[in-house]
């Protein structure tokens, strides 16, 4: 009996409806008790798992269930017309077309036309002659207004449109709700994952039955002896002592040795506050902001910063490529044509160049960033002199993942130009990097190549735990670059590795660590940077 009125005790509102409202036999889902009951959306699965927990349902069996909802695509086809009867009413009306003019006249991909026509084709709809020109196959009697009158093609047409009419109407569509000549067509048009190119996204859902156990009799008498409904009131608000309202109420028995709700402050994640403070201080210091797109193309990547196009760092195993679509339409004209004379024999640079063809199709090939320096080559068009830049950069490179390497990480890239810039600058702002914004006490410089400077510097800082790393790359930008898009003037550049300088200055040992999912260790992590 105590354990008994332990359990009403501590039974939720939701449950003692549910209780109270069955009897032997029945059997409950998600849906069915919502819906009886009135409840919000979710209270049901919530309720139903507490009375699991308490032995006082049990599941008895699972029942799976097809629905199918309309995609966007599928609203488009609503609209303007399925694949099938866009490319129907185009032959109609428009001879001589082959399978690529009525994919371009559609403006759908060829294949998307190629699957239509096939099934089209099937049916007797159309055909193609021997010059491969799509044409009707049905005579014009038995057509009326382009499409076919009767015969297994109007029954197809009108399946399609009358399952587009239905998703338009439904939010989804029960299998069990179709006809099997339904079923068959809507199963072709619909995809479960990747369903952007389908006009139906398939879900499949399975719904469990709960029944009541033993325990639910003695539990549902211990409810009713004690005048218990689920209707009690569950807090005592200002407006009930106000009113007067609470008179009369039964209120839920409250547990004062309950311990009150964690509360957790929201703050910025530490990695976050760095860059903030990363950016704070370049622009306090008379830098301009720049950034771009994730993907570039391999002129503006590489071409335009001499790095030859046979170069080994341009490896498709150094990159990552776009696939679709995979080329630019276009590169700026007069950088395109100045960089590529620019390779073959020094353009006007006063330099001898690659001496090699500058391939026109490759420099439009799609690329992800691989390095901030893009950003400093996209702005030496449009800069000011004398200026100042700087951007706070995401770049993508195949690399195995250690404490020091991620595949994606960002670089903080800038440019100084001006009539009076030279290697002292450029060191001047390195050491700035190093020991203001990562707070390193032991820097090095050391000599470095990139085909883009000369001369290069590499700087090097040593973590307490990790011991010496390249913190970025720097240098003088060769005239074969700048002259090339139309700058005149010195232009030192550096390209650092912020995410290597978070670490010195958030205390870290991994780089990983900056990206954890581990909210309590974020919570905890100590803040740094500059003005920290």
């Amino acid at each position: 009996m105590a354990d008994i009125q332990n359990t009403v005790k501590n039974l939720h509102p939701l449950e003692i409806k549910i209780i109270l409202s069955g009897k032997r036999g029945d059997e409950l889902s998600i849906e069915k008790v919502e819906k009886a009951l009135n409840f919000k959306s979710g209270n049901g699965n919530q309720a139903l798992s507490w009375l699991a927990g308490k032995g006082i349902v049990e599941e008895i069996r699972r029942e799976s269930a097809v629905f199918y909802e309309m995609t966007d695509l599928g609203r488009q086809w609503k609209e303007k017309g399925s694949a099938e009867e866009r490319i129907i009413e185009l032959v109609r009306i428009k001879s001589g077309l082959r399978m690529p003019d009525i994919a371009r006249e559609l403006g759908m991909e060829n294949r998307d036309v190629g699957s239509a026509f096939g099934s089209l084709s099937k049916l007797g709809i159309l055909a193609m002659d021997g010059e491969k020109q799509v044409v009707m196959s049905l005579p014009a009697e038995d057509l009326e207004n382009g499409r076919p009158k009767t015969g297994p093609g109007a029954e197809h047409l009108a399946l399609i449109r009358g399952l587009l009419e239905k998703g338009a109407e439904k939010s989804l569509l029960s299998e069990s709700d179709l006809s099997p000549a339904e079923r068959d067509a809507i199963g072709g048009m619909a995809k479960k994952r990747g369903a952007a190119d389908a006009p139906f996204r398939q879900i499949d859902r399975e719904t469990v039955i709960y029944g009541f156990t033993s325990e639910w009799e003695a539990v549902s008498a211990a409810l009713r002896a004690a005048g218990i409904t689920g209707e009690e009131a569950g807090a005592l608000s200002p407006e009930m002592l106000e009113t007067g309202a609470w008179k009369g109420k039964i209120f839920r028995s409250y547990n004062v040795q309950v311990p009150p709700t964690r509360l957790v402050p929201g703050r910025s994640n530490p990695y976050s506050q760095f860059l903030e403070g990363v950016k704070d201080k370049l622009v306090s210091l008379g830098f301009e902001e720049f950034d771009g797109p994730l993907v570039e193309t391999e002129f503006w990547n590489s071409d335009a910063l001499f790095m030859p196009q046979f170069h080994s760092a341009r490896d498709i195993h150094d990159v990552y490529r776009i696939a679709q679509p995979e080329y630019a339409k276009s590169i700026d004209e007069p950088w395109l044509s100045n960089v590529a004379s620019t390779h073959e024999n020094g353009g006007k640079t006063g330099s001898r160049g690659w001496n090699y063809a500058f391939d026109m199709d490759f420099t439009r090939r799609l690329i992800l960033r691989s390095q901030g320096t893009v950003m400093s080559a996209k702005t030496l068009p449009h800069a000011k002199i004398p200026g100042k830049y700087f951007g706070i950069l995401r770049c993508f490179r195949y690399d195995r993942v250690d404490a020091t390497h991620l595949p994606d990480f960002y670089q903080t890239e800038g440019i100084v130009l001006g009539e009076d810039v030279n290697l002292k600058t450029l060191l001047g702002m390195l050491e700035m990097f190093a020991t203001e914004v990562a707070g390193a006490k032991e820097v090095k410089y050391v000599p470095g190549y990139f085909p883009f400077t000369e001369p290069s510097v590499e700087v090097h800082i040593r973590h307490p735990i990790l011991g010496w790393f390249e913190l970025g790359g720097s240098g003088i930008f060769r005239p074969e670059v700048v002259e090339s898009l139309g700058v005149r003037v010195p232009v030192a550049a550096w390209g650092i590795g912020i995410d290597r300088m978070a670490l010195m200055a958030l205390g870290l040992n991994d780089l990983r660590e900056l990206f954890s999912y581990d909210i309590e260790n974020v919570r905890l992590r100590r803040s740094g940077g500059p003005g920290y």
